[in-house]
């Protein structure tokens, strides 16, 4: 707690001199903010009399905000801190080097190599040298013999290089991964007024003082309180673990928390903690106390330029007790095969490495003891642990060459590459395994605004005084006072964040600032000739009476304002069906209010609202309504009853034009297997136009284009239950679900994604800008958030957010995700013939020669060509349009192709053949001396160099055969456009020569001549020409060649094992491989665990946005390991009563009437909501078939359930 103290005594040393500057210290404005609701209020006004009087002591004002002079927000962050909370250092070279000497096989070579660097020293008598037995005699030159530490040594000195390696890599990704996280947090924003004027700024420059606009779907980055708010609800579960939303307002509780999420509403704060101060600040303060209780408190406080926010619930926060509540995960699909495959590997090699061993040793016994005839000398006895020790060697070795620990690095400098390379692309990339799970998806759910339309609204139609205008009327063709009200309701019915600005360049567009339908309202009152401006400047935000912003609940938003002689006006807008059906006037072309009765309704819903909306526009019907003094004042909580006997004023349509590169994107998609279907909120008719436009739907198709309320009758049972078969009948053929609710997004998602009608399961990737699209985004295997128009909260629940908002943008992301695949597959396919050729040639020598051809130095060069280099070459390969020709691999497509099996093993054929023919014909084909039986402390031999200097080169040519893994004939298509590709091959060839020719002893080597050096490098080149009748083959004739790497199969699970991983927060293929089998450590896993605990160490820095929500850190690379209180809810849900806006902020208008069940429809069984505001969250209850008792109160659906209970996420219930 050691922070907390410093920060408290630090206060009360300034707060003298603080008095002098601002009359409120920092300790004040700290305890203040720890109180909460009536505390509260009484607190701000026993001390400063109200808010205003705390903005006086504070030196700003309420409406102008800060002056915004540099000094005075110097001053600032001096006194009151700056809103920053400082990394957790990273971890050192020293520390990464000590985590990399972990490894279990390491750690064995090195015990091995410290016991054969020991005993080389002991001398036996001369005389008894000989007793020892052949193998142990024979060497004559004294000097040789004193060499015999060499190879110990050599082996020492391999493990190092290999751990700096690794060490060097970890170092580097967490480096480009602290590049990443700043680059985030760079393009966080937050709206401030300064001199009166509405400004953007980075969170880190907030200060205390500032007066911020918070809006629906915003994360406060520091603590404040209300000075004006409309409807404002915040979801604060991220710090109190409730989840119920809590309503703020002057009266009752205007205390506003940082990193909590606004669900609705909007209004204005006072910015009174930044920082450490802060209610999350004091949080990761006391956690930064406990992991590190001797941190020099002064450095933290001012060190950490950027907001990089290390996630709650790192390794050390406690996970381990909150695992128990999450739902399971699966793994990413790749991860879930490379385990698998590492632990099949893993297993063939240890036995493979035994039975070396063993072989070894018996051959040995057998031949001194028995053939020999050689009786036990105590003195010989160093000389036979020597043997040993030296078979245990070559025994672990042959495993280090087995265990492909290249692959986790291959994975991961791909991936890390990727994403490099894809934020050129505009995706930027949050969790690494997105980019490579996009390659496989199948699936597009894709948003209508913003992502294939531009997301610049125009009124571009309108109905006003019974005539339908094609183009904007002129103003004097409207009766004035219609056009007064029209004007005055544009005016304060649309949030005050919303406007239109001059454009930025001459001649450009007006830039429209918020909400884009706003916008083209308010576009709409420029054009009839009327300024807005001086309507809200007559009209301040403070002065509106009450505010019922919009939701997805109401689909409307209306505003009312109190007149001078005691009577009410409120103004309405909404979507067109909706607000008609509450509408029992209109307004004529005189001007005077006529009865509107249903059937004037449907004349204008047929002759106005579908023309517009079959020309892809969006509907919005603007109204008002008078409360007359006489009548008292109405009852305000009542909705119902103030939302009706409006007057309609006009109706207009919105255009909103198709982005002009996106119908070439679909194609594009389609051409690659992958359905785009499209969610929206808007009127079918409007989907279904623009869908057409986009290239979602072709002329001639019968494919489903259906509403949300059919949707839902169609999925449902007689009791309100969802039912998979039911969505398995409609998914494949829909493509345009319309007025949808955000829980109808998620029910679609989870139902393509839990489908097993199709062959392959689906892999489903979820566009989503709105705070409600959170759950879909969540739950898809991919979740892409908007960068521009997109709320905190969406980009929270993401994978991968899109910088420029652009629908083409997703279709890059699938040819960097198809090239990951690729990239791993053809280091797969490298790596597993120099496997199965090394373990083979390791394994014959010794048994036949009782010697390992390959020396444990040379096993160990060829592992870091093959591991480190290999997967730097070939994981770097940039990605060409050809990936987009063919189809997605799907969930259980092998890592291994047959294609691939048929490489590997032919490649191993040829290679084997020549190591083999070398090392028994050898010397007479080159005329030299026999490398086989040499004994203990043998002088290199140029025979055995031969065969060494061979086997690199036909690996380094096989690296070439393994750029193409589709059975392509030109490997070298592209190869002069990585250049890393090349400078590596380059690279290694320069040092396999200096190895040979200057290796010496420690790498068991001679210099060989010219010749004998063409012939290495003839022999390897033949690779390439074995290549070509390799491909020649055709794969389908090979019948028994088997694929390999699937993901394990669900049906493939035993059921107890099943009831069994209930409790597991994930589904661990290797982990059931190993209960299956023995209980073997394995390597490979080994390594893989060692690579996700470096990505869990970057994620540890990776929460982009500022507040406790952290970024789910996950424990493997797929895993979402959120701490139940500070996460968004997982699957369960808690669909907030917001509309998935399908632009930012709180789209008033958008997905106009998405009727959601009416209560007493088909849920007409269950006991219905108090609060009738959630049908969002009521209509989902019905999810969970064992628990119909929950839906008394809707909340209680959505707090973390245990696992056990019945409410153990969806997934089990359904």
């Amino acid at each position: 707690f050691s922070d907390v103290a410093l920060w408290r005594t630090s206060a009360n040393t300034n707060s003298q001199d603080e008095r002098v500057d601002f009359n409120c210290s920092l300790k004040e404005l700290r305890s203040l903010m720890e109180l909460r609701g009536p505390e509260g209020i009484t607190r701000i006004q026993e001390c400063y009399g109200d808010v205003q009087g705390l903005c006086t002591r504070l030196k700003t004002s309420p409406i102008d905000g800060l002056g915004g002079h540099a000094d005075d927000i110097a001053r600032r962050k001096e006194e009151f801190g700056q809103n920053v909370i400082p990394p957790k250092k990273p971890k050192t070279f020293l520390q990464l080097v000590w985590e990399a000497l972990q490894d279990v096989t390491l750690i064995i070579l090195e015990v091995a190599a410290i016991i054969s660097l020991g005993l080389s020293f002991y001398r036996p008598p001369d005389a008894e040298r000989e007793n020892c037995g052949k193998a142990a005699g024979g060497v004559e030159d004294e000097g040789e013999a004193d060499t015999g530490w060499i190879e110990g040594a050599a082996i020492l000195l391999s493990v190092v290089c290999v751990v700096l390696v690794t060490a060097f890599n970890d170092w580097s990704k967490e480096k480009q991964f602290r590049g990443l996280q700043s680059r985030i947090e760079q393009e966080q924003k937050f709206t401030v007024v300064r001199g009166g004027q509405v400004i953007q700024i980075h969170v880190a420059e907030i200060v205390v003082g500032d007066v911020a606009q918070v809006k629906y779907g915003d994360l406060l980055p520091a603590d404040g309180v209300l000075i004006q708010g409309n409807d404002l609800k915040i979801d604060e579960s991220s710090l109190t673990g409730e989840s119920d939303h809590v309503k703020k307002t002057l009266d009752n509780d205007p205390m506003l928390l940082s990193g909590t999420h606004v669900m609705e509403g909007s209004g204005k704060i006072l910015i009174t903690a930044v920082g450490v101060n802060s209610q999350t600040g004091i949080i990761y303060t006391l956690l930064g106390a406990e992991e590190d209780e001797d941190d020099d408190e002064d450095e933290k406080s001012k060190g950490g330029a950027g907001v990089e926010m290390q996630p709650l619930n790192s390794d050390d926060g406690g996970e381990e007790k909150k695992k128990a509540n999450l739902p399971k995960k699966e793994k990413s699909v790749l991860q879930g095969k490379l385990t698998k495959l590492a632990v099949q590997i893993g297993k063939a090699g240890l036995f493979m490495s035994g039975l070396t061993v063993i072989i070894l040793i018996t051959l040995f016994m057998v031949d001194t003891f028995w053939i020999q005839g050689l009786p036990w000398v105590a003195d010989c006895t160093p000389i036979y642990i020597q043997f040993c020790v030296k078979f245990f060697i070559i025994g672990v070795t042959v495993l280090v060459v087995a265990v492909p620990e290249g692959l986790p690095l291959a994975v991961t400098i791909s991936l890390a590459y990727s994403v490099k390379k894809m934020m050129k692309d505009n995706n930027l990339v949050r969790h690494l395994d997105a980019c490579e799970t996009m390659g496989n998806a199948t699936a597009i759910c894709s948003d209508k605004t913003g992502t294939l339309t531009m997301n610049r609204m125009t009124v571009v139609q309108a109905y006003l005084g019974d005539r339908h205008y094609r183009v904007v009327p002129e103003p004097d063709l409207i009766p004035g006072k219609v056009l007064d009200l029209l004007v005055m309701g544009i005016g304060v019915n649309c949030a005050y964040t919303s406007k239109i600005m001059s454009p930025e360049k001459e001649g450009g567009l007006p830039r429209q600032v918020g909400n884009k339908t706003e916008c083209a309202l308010l576009g709409f009152a420029l054009d009839l000739r009327r300024d807005y401006m001086t309507i809200r400047n007559e009209v301040p935000e403070e002065k509106l009476f009450k505010v019922y912003t919009f939701n997805s609940v109401r689909k409307s938003m209306s505003t009312v304002l109190k007149n001078a002689d005691g009577s009410y006006r409120m103004f309405s807008k909404g979507a067109s069906e909706i607000l008609l059906k509450k509408c029992c006037k209109i307004m004529t072309a005189n001007g005077e209010a006529k009865v509107f009765k249903s059937r004037d309704r449907d004349h204008v819903v047929k002759k106005v609202i579908e023309p517009m909306a079959s020309e892809g526009l969006r509907t919005i019907c603007l109204a008002y309504r008078d409360f007359p003094p006489a009548d008292g004042e109405p009852d305000w909580e009542n909705e119902t009853d103030i939302l009706t006997g409006l007057t309609c004023l006009c109706v207009v349509g919105i255009e909103d034009p198709v982005r002009p590169e996106v119908p070439d994107a679909i194609k594009r998609c389609q051409r690659a297997g992958i359905t785009v279907r499209m969610v929206t909120g808007d009127n079918i008719n409007t989907a279904r136009a623009i869908a057409s436009k986009c290239g979602i739907l072709q002329p001639g198709d019968d494919f489903l284009c259906i509403d949300g309320k059919e949707f839902n009758r169609r999925i449902r049972n007689e009791l309100g239950e969802i039912e998979q078969e039911r969505i398995d009948k409609i998914w494949p053929k829909l493509r345009v679900l319309a007025r949808s609710s955000p829980t109808d997004k998620h029910t679609l998602v989870k139902g393509i994604m839990d489908s097993t009608v199709q062959e392959p399961r689906q892999v489903v990737a979820v566009t989503g800008d709105g705070t409600n699209d959170g759950p879909a985004l969540k739950k898809a295997d991919v979740g892409f958030a908007m960068g521009i128009a997109g709320t905190d909260v969406a980009k929270e629940a993401s994978d991968i957010i899109l910088t420029d908002d652009n629908f083409s943008s997703i279709v890059k992301a699938v040819m960097w995700g198809r090239n990951v695949y690729d990239s791993i597959s053809k280091f797969l396919q490298f790596q597993l013939t120099v496997n199965v050729v090394a373990v083979i040639v390791a394994f014959t020598g010794a048994c036949i020669t009782q010697d390992s051809p390959l020396k444990a130095v040379q096993m160990l060069w060829v592992n870091l060509i093959m591991d480190t280099f290999a997967s730097l070459a070939l994981a770097t390969e940039p990605p060409t349009e050809s990936l987009l020709l063919r189809k997605p691999y799907g969930r259980n497509k092998p890592l291994i192709s047959r294609t691939m099996m048929k490489n590997i093993l032919g490649h191993a054929v040829y290679q084997l053949t020549i190591i083999f023919t070398l090392l028994f014909a050898g010397e007479q084909m080159f005329d030299i001396d026999s490398g086989r039986y040499a004994p203990l402390h043998a002088p290199p031999s140029e025979h055995y160099t031969i065969v060494f200097n061979t086997f690199v080169m036909m690996q380094l040519f096989n690296e070439i055969n393994a750029r193409k893994i589709h059975g392509e004939r030109n490997v070298f298509d592209g190869i002069f456009k990585n250049m890393i590709f090349c400078s590596i091959v380059f690279g290694t060839f320069v040092i396999q020569i200096v190895i040979v020719q200057f290796g010496g002893k420690p790498f068991s080597c001679v210099c060989l001549t010219i010749d004998q050096w063409l012939w290495c490098v003839f022999l390897g080149f033949g690779c390439l020409l074995w290549g070509q009748v390799i491909t020649t083959v055709p794969t389908s004739r090979l019948k028994f060649l088997k694929s390999a790497g699937h993901g394990t199969q669900q049906e493939e699970i035993p059921e107890e094992e099943l009831e069994e991983m209930e409790d597991l927060d994930e589904i661990d293929h290797a982990e059931m491989e190993m209960r299956r089998g023995q209980v073997l450590w394995c390597r490979g896993l080994g390594r893989i665990q060692t690579q996700i605990r470096v990505v869990n160490a970057f994620r540890d820095t990776m929460s982009p946005y500022e507040g406790l929500e952290t970024p789910e850190s996950r424990n493997s690379i797929h895993n979402f390991m959120t701490t139940p209180e500070f996460r968004i809810e997982d699957s369960e849900p808690q669909i907030p009563l917001i509309d998935d806006t399908e632009g930012e902020d709180d789209a008033p208008t958008k997905r106009n009437a998405a009727q959601t069940l009416p209560p007493h429809s088909k849920l007409a069984t269950l006991p219905s909501s108090p609060n009738q505001n959630n049908n969002a969250v009521d209509m989902v209850i019905p999810l969970h078939k064992e628990s119909p008792k929950i839906s008394g109160n809707p909340e209680s659906a959505v707090l973390p359930a245990c696992p056990g209970s019945p409410l153990n996420s969806l997934e089990t219930s359904l």
